[in-house]
């Protein structure tokens, strides 16, 4: 068991998948309803406060994994934003747990939404931090996104993300001061696993940006769970447009709107999206 920024202990553990991949799962072990927690880009995939905080109050039981590449779990080039699905199936049957909530912020999500879709008898309700949505091909679906050279790049394929990984640096004009206020306070420790993630190498969010530009593999027409998406409307990385999208393709989703929030900020309504959820899970 590892502890993660000082915070409880938090069992990590590897599972070999049937592909022989390696998968790494954190999960706090206890707690009533299970919420798997989906990271966006770049993430390790730990568990960190406030999370920990809030699901323990509510009496949650908190896991996550590491998507492929990041982590610990092992690279899968080419994977889909579906991919997920089958993944979190595998974790989930491991940890004992047959039914779960799935929450995700960014790209997370993103790979949140795919799950219910693959996963209607699993996945009780869905809830989405500043989700990116599916990608149509139309240019105007990187509008608003003050710096969209990874996600184009990543539209030319595999090999042309991973060519502008090796040159980029990251636009501080893509958050707003109310995101750089949440991570140098609540979310400090997402700006630390963000780092950390980073520092390892590019496997994962060059395949998170490939499989966001390409077919999910997941048809959000087949989601039953009720649907929550909260969106920043200063968000200048997966703008309003994304969430106002995965509104008409979801009929059943509740969209909360947060006027002065950004892509990080956004994440402030996490204890109020906790208890939506285990409202709609009763």
């Amino acid at each position: 068991m590892i502890p993660r920024y000082g915070d409880p202990m938090v069992i990590t553990r590897d599972l070999r998948l049937p592909d022989g991949r390696d998968l790494r799962i954190h999960d706090t072990g206890d707690g009533g309803t299970a919420l798997v927690w989906h990271h966006g880009t770049p993430q390790t995939g730990a568990l960190y406060e406030p999370l920990l905080g809030l699901a323990r109050e509510r009496g949650i039981r908190l896991v996550s994994y590491a998507r492929p590449g990041y982590g610990g779990s092992t690279p899968q080039p080419g994977r889909a934003v579906g991919s997920a699905g089958p993944d979190m199936a595998q974790a989930a049957d491991v940890l004992g747990i047959e039914r779960f909530a799935v929450m995700g912020s960014s790209s997370g999500g993103s790979h949140a939404l795919a799950c219910a879709a693959l996963l209607p008898d699993r996945v009780t309700a869905v809830v989405g931090f500043a989700a990116i949505a599916p990608f149509d091909g139309d240019d105007s679906w990187f509008d608003g996104m003050v710096d969209d050279s990874a996600l184009r790049a990543a539209t030319a394929g595999r090999d042309a993300r991973m060519r502008h990984a090796e040159q980029s640096e990251f636009d501080p004009a893509t958050f707003t001061d109310a995101d750089f206020a949440a991570l140098a306070g609540t979310w400090a420790a997402m700006g630390v696993d963000a780092g950390t993630a980073d520092r390892a190498g590019p496997d994962g969010q060059v395949d998170d940006d490939v499989a966001l530009v390409n077919p999910w593999g997941a048809d959000l027409a087949a989601v039953d769970a009720a649907v929550l998406l909260v969106q920043g409307e200063q968000d200048r990385v997966a703008p309003l447009t994304h969430a106002l999208q995965l509104t008409r393709e979801l009929p059943q989703s509740e969209l909360w709107l947060r006027p002065d929030d950004g892509h990080i900020s956004v994440l402030d309504a996490c204890p109020q999206a906790m208890d939506w959820l285990l409202q709609v899970t009763r």
